[in-house]
Order: structure tokens, then sequence, then C-alpha cells
């Protein structure tokens, strides 16, 4: 194995790893039983990944063909069933986690999109889709409004990241230099949202025109 082909091997354990861990903060939420965090956190950890394949035509989908990814995701959660009430502020480690997770994910599954033949524009959307569709299933499951349809920039961020990695790409940048990029730029968007409470604006109700009857 390669040194990039290492990193990107850490790095996809690491993003299975830190969605994983906000998907079983949200159960922690919802007060679910262990069985029930080890679902919640394959399906944020997986969602995203699964939807990207499906739509390449890359069957069977990542974690049927590699077990680890599975037994990452339960270890971390059934870690978080035990240690989740040490977090004072759930919701706080969740947005945190989930930011993490959205870098790594944007940027790595843009650049398996790229692998697997799609054109630039398609694989920045694909890498979006990696990125945000875990968490838009774990937060319905769960019975919230996904992050992603909220006012918060979260979509915008992974869009950025993934487009970064494209772009760089596409100019000839080596492959390392171009993930850092493109996850900086999708982490250092989000965790300034988070910090400074930055939205997109968001559509107000007006009263509507009167019109008069007309004979």
């Amino acid at each position: 194995m390669s040194g990039v082909e290492a990193l990107l091997r850490w790095l996809d354990l690491a993003g299975i790893a830190v969605f994983a861990a906000s998907g079983a903060l949200v159960a922690s939420r919802k007060q679910l039983d262990a069985v029930g965090f080890i679902v919640i956190a394959a399906v944020t950890g997986f969602g995203g990944g699964t939807v990207r394949d499906l739509l390449l035509g890359r069957t069977p989908v990542f974690w049927l063909r590699d077990p680890a990814l599975l037994a990452v995701a339960s270890a971390v959660a059934v870690l978080v069933f035990f240690t989740a009430h040490r977090v004072e502020n759930r919701f706080r480690a969740l947005l945190w986690a989930d930011a993490v997770g959205l870098s790594l994910f944007a940027v790595l599954g843009a650049e398996i999109a790229l692998i697997a033949g799609a054109p630039p524009w398609a694989a920045t959307l694909l890498g979006v889709a990696t990125a945000t569709f875990g968490g838009v299933l774990r937060d319905v499951i769960c019975n919230e409004i996904p992050l992603l349809l909220r006012k918060e920039i979260y979509a915008l961020a992974a869009l950025a990241g993934a487009a970064t990695f494209v772009l760089l790409r596409m100019q000839g940048i080596w492959r390392d230099p171009a993930l850092l990029a493109g996850m900086a730029a999708c982490f250092s968007i989000r965790a300034a949202a988070i910090l400074r409470g930055w939205s997109l604006p968001a559509y107000r109700a007006r009263p509507g025109r009167h019109h008069p009857d007309r004979d």
C-alpha cells in the first residue's frame, strides 16, 4: 500500500468514526438502547457513501466490501453508549463531530467519484452527497429536522470543500495537498458558522396580495 493509499485508508476510517460518533450522540439524546446506537451510527457513517456508490454503479457498496468499516462504526457506537453521559452539551459535541465528518467525506467522496470516471461537476456534487446524506438519514430516522434543511451553513461548506479539491486536482495539484486544502476549506466554513452563528437567509412568509373580485 502506497503512502497516499494508506492516508486515504486512515482518512476513510476516521470519517466513518466521527460520523458514527455523531450518529451515536443523536441516539443518546433519543435515549435508544445499544442496538439503536449501532444502527444510527452505521446509517450516519455509511448513508452518504452508499448513495454515492449506487449513483456511480459501484456495487456491492463500499461497506459490504470492507467489514472493518462496520466494526469501526459499531465500536464507536458502543463507546459512546457508555460515555455519552460525560458530555455535558451533547448537541454541541454533535455539531463538531459532524463538522469533522463533513470535511472528510466531502473530499473523499469527490475523490472516489473522480477515480470512478465522473466529470468534475458530478464529482463535486457526489462529494456533497457523500458528506451530507448520512446525516439526513440519521435525522429523519430520529425524527429531527436534518441539518441540511436548516438555515445553517452546512451543504454550502461541503460544496466548498469538494469544489476546492476537484479544482485543485484539475489543475494538476498533487492529491495530498488537494485533500488537505479541500478539508480545510469545508471545516473552516462550517466551524465559523458554528462559532459565529452564521446562517443563510430563510424564507419569511408574507401576507398575500389582495385581488378584488372582477365582474
